[in-house]
This record gives structure tokens, sequence and C-alpha cells, in this order.
């Protein structure tokens, strides 16, 4: 809508990585060879693999065999070949260490008990995690000179293991790992986090709202690292008129620039915009790579935005600086955007605030003043005016926005309407409405297509001058 148009842009946000999507790798899968071929048969029987003859390079795994913490269940585990990791981790022994060294102890307690068992052969692969301990510090290295630009306090893991490695591991663990005992996924994050801490101070590692997401694909070791934005909440006063809120591509090249005469490359419509007024400070004193900015709706480009302003959540993305005082850096927005946009309230944010802020509808109250043909009668223009207090207006979508707006009739209240004046042939007054009313087309009726209208109720041609917003009834 015109004064109080939605705000299309999509944040961005934080996302849910949809790890199911990974194809899956053939991990731990075994063909069982025919022992049978039925007479006048020329190709074997297929014979459907059961578990019960299930191979690892170590041994075969005795599925009678008692499970942890049992000493042959422990003993068991060593002769398939599972590594010290995974030997602790289900295991079930408190011992006083973790990990691989806390699995060490195990098999050393193991090894005194039968000392056959140091003469099993170490398979190549762990049956388990198939080695994947190995690489935490490969994948730690990666992970610290990745995020080494970015201030940050907080952190979020999302791991991606084959389906095949799950689906073994948890065959195994279940049947043979101490009850409680912990699973592949967890313990890995739970060893990447350890060496983590090891080498970075003040990091703490949440399920939500991270500063930094971490993503992990097991078979290929791939890390991917994701700075998560920062949500700024505030409110804007636009006090010059000619300012759209939000960056306008260029008509001529489409947002291209380049070698656009229109825009002199800029590919902008207008250089200045609400967003890049407040956000540019913002941008260039957290060291981030863009901006996002969501309004609670939005004023046309020539009212201004007046009272105390306009809720907006600026959204921060990329931002290698994330502590910042708000109350200098509004001081240094103000400075800069030369009385031309002020901004107040400024407080941290969450992407979910994005959803309020577009979603609520709160009334708007605005001065407007308008000129007509002919000096009229001042009482009567004053009581015709008044007499659309407290009406529902039927207002088709106006002709100036119906290229980008759905044909229908929308109907709108008007609460009040006061201070009505009359100077001459100009009129002005104030009025407090719904959420998007098209004030405008409440004085010019958009050639009838606002009913009632200020155009109906004094009889005559009605040319606006201009529209201010003088407050925005939220929060």
């Amino acid at each position: 809508m015109s004064e109080e148009e939605s705000n299309t842009e999509s944040p961005n946000g934080p996302e849910k990585d949809d790890w199911h999507h990974f194809a899956s790798a053939s991990y731990g899968s075994a063909d069982a060879e025919p022992t049978e071929v039925l007479e006048n048969e020329t190709t074997p029987e297929e014979e459907w693999f059961d578990g019960d003859d299930y191979y690892h390079s170590g041994g075969s795994i005795d599925w009678n065999a008692p499970p942890c913490p049992a000493p042959l269940g422990i003993a068991h585990m060593i002769k398939i070949g599972v590594c010290d990791n995974c030997l602790h981790r289900i295991g079930g022994r408190r011992v006083d260490s973790t990990g691989a060294e806390g699995g060490s102890i195990l098999r050393a307690e193991a090894h005194s008990r039968d000392s056959e068992l140091e003469k099993v052969e170490i398979p190549e692969l762990c049956p388990l995690c198939e080695n994947l301990f190995e690489d935490v510090i490969n994948i730690v290295d990666r992970i610290v000179e990745s995020t080494s630009p970015y201030q940050y306090s907080t952190m979020q893991f999302g791991i991606h293991l084959p389906k095949d490695m799950i689906q073994s591991e948890d065959s195994i663990r279940t049947k043979h790992g101490a009850q409680g005992s912990k699973t592949l996924k967890p313990s890995f994050v739970k060893a990447i986090q350890d060496e983590i801490s090891s080498r970075t101070q003040g990091v703490s590692f949440v399920k939500e709202s991270p500063d930094i997401m971490i993503t992990i694909d097991a078979l290929t070791l791939r890390v991917d690292v994701d700075v998560r934005p920062i949500f700024i909440y505030g409110r804007y006063r636009k006090l010059e008129r000619g300012i759209p809120q939000t960056r306008w591509p260029c008509r001529a090249c489409r947002g291209r620039g380049g070698d656009c005469e229109n825009c002199q490359g800029t590919g902008l419509q207008y250089i200045e915009s609400v967003q890049d007024l407040i956000g540019e400070p913002v941008r260039n004193s957290m060291e981030a790579n863009d901006t996002s900015f969501h309004g609670m709706g939005r004023e046309d480009i020539d009212v201004r935005c007046l009272g105390s302003g306009r809720p907006f959540v600026l959204e921060v993305k990329g931002p290698r600086i994330r502590d910042m005082d708000l109350d200098k850096l509004s001081e240094e927005i103000n400075s800069k955007s030369s009385g031309k946009v002020e901004v107040n309230s400024l407080r941290w944010s969450l992407k979910k605030e994005v959803s309020r802020i577009k979603e609520t509808r709160s009334e708007k109250s605005y001065t407007i003043r308008f000129k007509v043909e002919e000096e009229l009668p001042e009482d009567e223009v004053v009581e015709a005016i008044s007499s659309l207090s407290g009406v529902t207006l039927e207002q088709e979508t106006p002709k100036r926005v119906s290229h980008r707006r759905a044909a229908k009739t929308r109907k709108r209240k008007v609460t009040s309407i006061s201070d009505v004046t009359v100077e001459g042939n100009e009129v002005q007054f104030s009025l407090r409405c719904e959420a998007g009313t098209y004030v405008k087309e409440l004085v010019h009726s958009d050639e009838g297509r606002t009913v009632p209208s200020v155009r109906e109720v004094i009889g005559t041609e009605c040319e606006v001058l201009w529209l201010d917003v003088k407050d925005i009834h939220a929060d």
C-alpha cells in the first residue's frame, strides 16, 4: 500500500539443515556367498544378509557375547577392532580420563585380565566409527582457521553422518554396548567441542541462536562456517521527503549498474534510502557484509515519518564484530545522516521479531494538506471533513499501485479526524486510521475508487500537497 505498504523482503537468517537430503554411502555392508546350488539351476540362489555372520576386518561379531561393561563384553569389542574412543563411550566403565585416553585405560585393564587380547590384530577401520575420531584435530584446525576473523561467543554444530554408518553402529552398540552408552553423533560432536574449548577461551555451545553455525559432512570432512546475522530493533524518523525506505534498484538497468547513465553505475534509482542511511554506519562499525531492512510497513517516498518513529529491525549479515555500544551507534547514525533520518530506542533483537514487526497492524496518525481550485466557506469545509470521523472506507486498489497490488476492495476505518484548518484554497487536517489505509486516496478519491472521500463530501477536486506520518501506535 502507499503510506503503509508491507515490507515484502524476506528475512535471512538462520535456517535448519536438512541432513537427510545427503546421499548415504555404503558402510559396513557385506555380500554373503551362496552355500547351495539347486538342482538343474545355473545361477546360485540369492541369500539375504540377516546379521548373524556380520564380519569386520578385526573379527566376527559374536552376537551372543555379553554386553559391556562385562569384562567378556569389553574383550569382545577389542577382538572386533573397536578404537579407544568407541571403547570408552560404549564400555560403561568410569575411569579417570575420557575419549581415547579413557578407552586406552579400559583396553589396558582387559589386557591385564587376558594377555591373549594383546595379540589381536588391530584392523584398519573401527567397526563403529570407521576412525572418524582421528579426524577431530583436522576438523578443528579448519574451524579455528575459518572463524578467526570473527568475534563470537556461542557456537552450534550440525553433523551429517552416512546413514549406513549410523545403522551399523547402532546395531552393534545397542546389542553389545553398555546400557545408556552414547551414540556416535553426539560423541563425535563432544570430541570436537572439547578440542575447540582447549584452544579457544570463552566459547559456549548452544542449540539455538548461535553466533556461528558449523556444519560438517563426515563423509567428505567438509566444514562450512556460517556466521549468523545480528538483529537490531529500533525506530526511525524520516525528516526529509524524497527518500525511499529500502534500496530502490535503477529502473533502466534493473540494479546491474555498470555503464548505466541513468544511475551513474550505482544500480540505484535513488542514491539514499532509510535502509542505507541507518545500515551503512552499522555495517562499517561491525565490519559486516551487508544489511537487510525490515520495517513495520512503509511510507511513500514523498512522505515524512515523524513522532516517535516507525519500528524496524535491521538485519546485519556476516558481522566480524558483534559487541557494540548501541547508544554510541545511534549517535553515529544520527550524525552521519545529516538530519535526513534519526533513530532511537535501539536494542538487540532476534530473528523472530522480524515476523512480529511485519505482521503487526497498528493504527497510524497522519497530517495531510491539500488544495482546491477555489476557496470554500471555512465552516462548511470543517463540518464536511469532520463528518468522515468514524466512517469505514471502501477503497479499491489505487491506480498508482495497481501494477503490484491485487485488484480488490479493502475496508478501512477512519478512527478520528481533528484539527481541520482552512487557509485560502488550502486545507489541512489530522486523522487516525486503521493500518493499510490509503490516506491520499481518502482525500482525492482516486477517481471514485475510495468511498466516501473528502472530494465527495466537499464537492470539488482535491490535490494533495503533502502528507506526514505523525505517529505509529505500536509497542
